[in-house]
């Protein structure tokens, strides 16, 4: 069959098929995010044109936008479908490296494909090319190669034939799932070859269900029978692997507290007697007062980030540590005992091994008994109060009006604190909180693509003014596209959640909240952003108060469904009002400063580092 190289790079995408949860199939890449340029109009260009009735082309604003939408495409379908974006060479390629690098933290598929300069090199140096004096096979899109999983240079069509099985099982596997780039040079896209007929034959990616090695499953087994405190942590690994009904029924056989990290957020219902609450800095006093006594942690599916584990300072010394992971690269942090294998497979051979062994029922009650007490302490966060609305109360509007099918999602700044913390779930995989990369404007873009995968409820993300203004113009995109979702857009008046930690650990307030940052204006603008929604398409809601909130919410709500545009609803937020959870996070605290409140600091620092685990065996 003879093809271009970009004829038969989409050829094979429509080919690949996907296994969901249910049973059903469907498109492995369901839709391509692109804005084209001299590096890709034609040849890919050219080749998604012909398939459009079969592959849903996007029109992005912003390489990184569009890329950020793939990701939430991902993320919103439990990895088992890839969104793709493709762009020119130069400034719009390396545009979408922020975004690699968003699917690469979080371990979701995501595939790239970047225009790349010409291989004959004979009209060097073209436009937007960036010329290496010691390297001419160096180009811009060498800088993928640090956020890329997989990364290669087509330079002949027939390498497709190699390299194509390879990118299917980096996208598809569970350990090793990440972004895949291929750079496409202008000239390649446009050569062609003959390709044999089986390369686009359709084949179906169903999930991989690794089994536990049994001396290892044996050993876990022992570890557990003997512990007296044993917690469950629930990671995204659990989510990938649609084991959260596994996990909850062997906790309960089991009789063990169950904790969540970030990316496991909203697996457990938040009402159930074992739920202990999440984990961490971002998380609850309740399971960071059971994560301290535990002297077994089960860590399901999770890469322990420093947030979830307080920068290793959330468990006791003397805690053991059984790692089920897909990724033997986790399982193995910090002198765990390694279990590698699916999260459900994992835990149902480890429910037979374990067989009517239950953890002390005292134990297990303290779950309820200390997350009841941080739902009360939750509730007194959201009560109404007088003055600027808080964060916590924002959350608790629209925790209280969502439903079991909504998703909610949010990125940086303070909010994730407050989605991690205070969420009450009831509906299960139904939060995206992106802290794995915590990148500013994703708030935006990955509702975008959360909205096109996520049909069964509403997307609700929420975000800081700074994120605002870092990147919105996919707001556009989804406007122009038709894809709703409601963007609850809270303006502190800056970076506020970086102005606490610069000024709770002695800096000086200095260039994060507008009163502190230089101008030349005695009243510096402020953003109407109710203004710039309108003008991007959406609808736009603006709230005076916190008793408005509920009522603009739920008019956003009905307005992004029947009018297929996104709905901005914003609302002027306290500056200084956050969740805690008790926990501590290392960071860089000068050792020697003119301010003696840093010095102070710098104190709690070392007495910090002191408690951390460093090595459990």
């Amino acid at each position: 069959m003879k093809l271009t190289t970009a004829q038969a790079l989409v050829r094979w995408m429509l080919a690949q098929r996907t296994e969901l949860f249910d049973g059903s199939h469907a498109p492995l890449f369901p839709g391509v995010f692109a804005i084209f340029g001299h590096g890709n109009v034609l040849g890919l260009g050219n080749a998604l044109e012909e398939v459009r009735d079969r592959l849903p082309v996007w029109r992005g604003h912003n390489e990184q936008g569009m890329a950020l939408a793939a990701v939430g495409i991902s993320k919103a379908s439990h990895r088992r479908q890839v969104g793709v974006a493709t762009s020119s060479i130069g400034p719009g390629a390396l545009n979408m490296v922020t975004a690699a690098g968003v699917a690469h933290a979080n371990r979701l598929p995501l595939l790239l494909l970047p225009g790349d300069t010409f291989t004959g090199r004979a009209p060097d140096p073209v436009l937007q090319q960036v010329e290496h004096f010691h390297d001419p096979t160096t180009t811009v899109n060498d800088a993928f190669r640090a956020v890329s999983r997989y990364f290669d240079r087509i330079t002949r069509p027939e390498q497709l034939l190699s390299t194509l099985p390879q990118v299917a099982r980096i996208l598809t596997d569970p350990a090793d799932c990440g972004p895949v780039t291929l750079a496409l040079p202008q000239d390649v896209q446009a050569e062609s070859y003959d390709f044999p007929e089986s390369l686009f034959a359709e084949v179906v990616h169903r999930p991989l269900r690794q089994r536990p090695d049994l001396h290892s499953l044996a050993e876990a087994a022992r570890a557990i029978r003997g512990a007296s405190r044993p917690l469950l942590v629930l990671g995204g690994g659990v989510r990938y692997s649609g084991a959260a009904g596994r996990a909850l029924r062997f906790a309960e056989q089991h009789n063990i507290p169950i904790t969540e990290t970030t990316a496991g957020r909203t697996l457990v219902p938040h009402d159930h007697p074992l739920h202990a609450g999440p984990l961490g800095i971002t998380g609850s006093t309740s399971a960071n007062v059971l994560a301290g006594e535990a002297d077994l942690v089960i860590a399901v599916g999770t890469r322990l980030q420093d947030f979830t584990t307080a920068s290793w300072t959330v468990f006791s010394p003397d805690v053991r540590m059984i790692s089920l992971n897909a990724a033997r690269f986790d399982a193995v942090k910090h002198g765990s005992s390694a279990l590698v294998a699916d999260a459900d497979e994992g835990l149902r051979e480890l429910t037979d091994v374990l067989g009517s062994w239950q953890a002390p029922a005292d134990w297990a009650r303290r779950a309820l008994t200390e997350r009841t007490k941080w739902d009360e302490h939750i509730s007194s966060l959201r009560a109404p109060s007088s003055g600027l609305p808080t964060y916590a109360q924002v959350v608790g509007v629209v925790n209280d009006v969502s439903g079991p099918t909504d998703y909610v999602m949010t990125a940086s700044g303070g909010l994730p604190g407050e989605l991690i913390g205070g969420w009450r779930a009831s509906g299960e995989a139904s939060m995206d909180v992106e802290y794995g990369f915590s990148c500013m404007g994703y708030e935006l873009a990955g509702a975008w693509g959360a909205a096109i995968a996520h049909t069964d409820g509403i997307v609700t993300t929420l975000l800081g003014d700074g994120s605002y203004l870092m990147l919105n113009s996919e707001l556009f995109s989804a406007s122009f596209a038709g894809h709703g979702f409601v963007a609850v857009v809270c303006d502190n008046d800056g970076y506020a959640v970086i102005h606490r930690l610069q000024t709770g650990l002695g800096g000086a307030g200095f260039n994060n909240l507008y009163a502190d940052c230089r101008s030349s204006h005695t009243e510096p603008p402020r953003t109407d952003f109710a203004g710039h929604a309108a003008a991007m398409g959406c609808a736009v809601f603006p709230v005076e108060s916190l008793g408005e909130l509920e009522g603009a919410y739920r008019k956003a709500r009905e307005v992004a469904v029947s009018e297929k545009r996104p709905a901005v609803v914003v609302i002027r937020t306290h500056p200084s009002s956050w969740t805690e959870a008790g926990a501590w996070w290392e960071v860089g605290v000068p050792e020697t400063s003119h301010r003696p409140e840093i010095a102070a600091a710098r104190e709690e620092v070392l007495e910090g580092k002191a408690k951390q685990v460093r090595y459990l065996r």
